[in-house]
């Protein structure tokens, strides 16, 4: 081991090797300190909120927003990216969605991995036999393998709130985030550059242009490490926090030798709409299914999202599609594809330049759509929206998103909530439930509903505590998720105390 590296658990020797558990081991070390610094900024910012605080767009960058600059250029392989496909980095997942006609494929450490420690170093494998073509699985019905065309690969690390239990930097955990980008990036920067690529790379939960900031330190000190040019990263950063709305050009600012784009987080971004603004009445909202794309903060969100990206040369990604075909229903799929495409169709005549969606079956919907828009064009970059014009009200514009909180969203939250977190503890982080693909975005939002909702008299404890005990689960997924919908203090993630439980 090099010196000051523990590790807690054995695994594949080639992927944590010492020369890369060095690697992240000095990622860690310089970076770690300003990580923890940011971590608590996020607690004074909470508690800014609760006392009755707002954010605003940034007074002293305003500077910044007014001048001419632009990120740099897309590379090749990045141009067009229409239709994006994600999914956890599971060996015939991966080769599936490879395989699946999409442009890009996401692969994900984060919100749709359970972070078993398996999961994560089988993950790596899977990635860097990605990345050289030799990934295969064979089981009893059928073997998979890579088609000669395949998605480009875009690798999605946990983000800067979790850390790794299993490995220690100078007796301490080290950050999950350096852990999943530095081994991804030592294993495969390289490799990917020769091959014509590069190390692609998804950020997710940013709340700040400082912690884009850090980032783009991250980037620099890997290349520069490992002797790779600077800015041969490229990254997309989701925006699915609520603060990092008013801070869309910092955060490519930041980014700007590195970044190649926004992605509109959706299910992130109401989850933290309710986070942020929780001890708020005005702020409460109604059942998941009523909290769609075309609601005011939602709609005011993702128009400036893509006038944003537009005008600094930035791709701008639209959200997920999370729908599951089902071949024993086809009522069910007409209605649900239906929705499907309305949503694709909103996403390119607003000026999208690309879309998410969970499932193979899902990405020539999505792609007929965009072709439609795009024809042969990789992208619209260059339709600069200057019609939107989004103030703070309009992002805060919480409050004008109307339906009502029903019973049956109550059950619904409750029901879908601790089955996925079954699924979680299992070690199944992409869980196919009621024809939906949830992840723990999803689960977030079923969770701090409930918390919102009994906190400002919607609902009464007394009725969830009765919802989940009729629940058929697993005593331990219903004690986390009683732990994160009804504890006094709002839980900042529920994978936090989930964590701890992982079997």
């Amino acid at each position: 081991m090099p010196r000051g590296v523990e590790l807690l658990a054995p695994g594949d020797e080639e992927i944590l090797s010492p020369a890369a558990l060095a690697f992240v081991a000095k990622l860690h070390r310089e970076l770690n300190p300003t990580r923890l610094e940011l971590l608590g900024r996020r607690r004074d910012r909470q508690a800014e909120l609760d006392a009755g605080g707002l954010p605003d767009f940034l007074p002293a960058r305003r500077g910044l927003r007014e001048a001419d600059w632009s990120v740099a250029p897309a590379p090749r392989d990045l141009q067009d990216r229409r239709v994006e496909i994600t999914g956890p980095t599971e060996r015939k997942m991966m080769i599936n969605a490879l395989n699946s006609g999409a442009r890009v494929f996401m692969a994900d450490f984060e919100d749709a991995l359970s972070p078993t420690w398996p999961n994560i170093v089988d993950g790596q494998r899977n990635l860097a036999d990605a990345v050289r073509r030799t990934i295969e699985l064979e089981t009893a019905d059928k073997t998979y393998r890579l088609n000669e065309e395949t998605a480009v690969l875009v690798t999605r690390p946990r983000g800067w709130h979790l850390h790794e239990g299993h490995l220690l930097v100078d007796g301490e955990p080290i950050s999950a985030s350096l852990f999943d980008f530095g081994l991804a990036f030592f294993h495969n920067a390289g490799e990917l550059l020769d091959r014509g690529s590069g190390p692609y790379f998804y950020l997710p939960k940013l709340e700040s242009h400082h912690e884009a900031r850090l980032w783009n330190d991250a980037f620099a000190l890997a290349q520069a490490e490992l002797g790779i040019d600077q800015g041969s990263i490229r990254a997309t950063v989701l925006i699915e926090s609520i603060l990092a709305a008013f801070e869309m050009e910092e955060i490519l600012y930041e980014l700007r030798d590195h970044v190649s784009g926004l992605n509109a987080g959706r299910w992130d971004y109401i989850f933290s709409a309710i986070k942020k603004f929780r001890s708020r009445p005005e702020f409460v909202l109604p059942d998941r299914a009523q909290v769609t794309m075309t609601v005011p903060f939602m709609r005011a969100y993702t128009e400036l999202l893509v006038a944003t990206c537009h005008r600094r040369g930035a791709h701008a990604m639209g959200g997920m599609a999370a729908f599951i075909p089902s071949r024993k229903d086809p009522e069910v799929n007409e209605i649900a594809l239906t929705r499907v495409r309305e949503d694709k169709e909103r996403e390119a005549e607003d000026g999208f330049d690309g879309t998410w969606v969970a499932h193979p079956d899902l990405v020539p919907v999505a792609t007929e759509v965009f072709d439609s828009v795009l024809g042969d064009r990789p992208n619209q970059v260059g339709r600069l929206r200057e019609d939107v014009a989004v103030s703070a009200e309009g992002l805060l514009s919480v409050h004008e998103t109307g339906g009502e909180v029903t019973d049956e969203g109550v059950a619904t939250n409750v029901r879908v909530g601790i089955a996925y977190l079954d699924s979680w503890l299992r070690g199944v982080g992409a869980a196919a439930i009621d024809n939906l693909m949830e992840d723990v975005a999803t689960a977030e939002i079923s969770r701090s509903q409930l918390w919102q909702w009994v906190r400002h008299g919607r609902v009464t404890e007394q009725r969830v505590l009765e919802e989940i005990e009729r629940t058929d689960a697993p005593q331990d997924a219903k004690d986390v998720f009683k732990e994160v919908a009804l504890a006094d203090d709002f839980v900042e993630f529920l994978t936090l105390p989930a964590y701890d439980r992982l079997r």
